[in-house]
């Protein structure tokens, strides 16, 4: 079992920065692919980034790429997603999850989540 708690989300105005943070605790942090979704009202939850257990290979969506970078301290068993130039269409609740396969886009190959933070957009 992991646990997941994400922190970090708030405020900003359009082109401003924010950093998400994901603190895991329970199994083996190291072991697991771990991946950032976001989910605005009315919308289906989607695919923002991911990293590797190793945090060497990481994925983006199309629609963050540049703008969003996603590390992982495996030390502090975190992950973070740092958000830069952000635009309204970025406002959503963001949450955080962990898989035991490679990294992926879909949220059916992870297998635990956490509860979300709020990031709101102001333009």
């Amino acid at each position: 079992q992991v646990q997941l708690v994400e922190s970090g989300g708030g405020l900003v105005q359009a082109g401003g920065s924010l950093r998400l943070s994901c603190a895991a605790s329970g199994r083996t942090f190291s072991s697991y692919s771990m991946g950032w979704f976001r989910q605005a009202p009315g919308k289906a939850r989607e695919f923002v980034a991911a990293i590797g257990w190793r945090g060497d290979s990481t994925a983006y969506a199309a629609s963050v790429k540049g703008r969003f970078t996603m590390s992982r301290d495996n030390a502090k068993s975190t992950v973070y997603l740092q958000m830069n130039s952000l635009k309204p269409e970025d406002a959503a609740v963001y949450y955080c999850a962990a898989g035991s396969r490679p990294i992926a886009t879909m949220t059916s190959r992870y297998d635990y989540w956490g509860q979300g933070t709020q990031v709101t957009v102001s333009s």
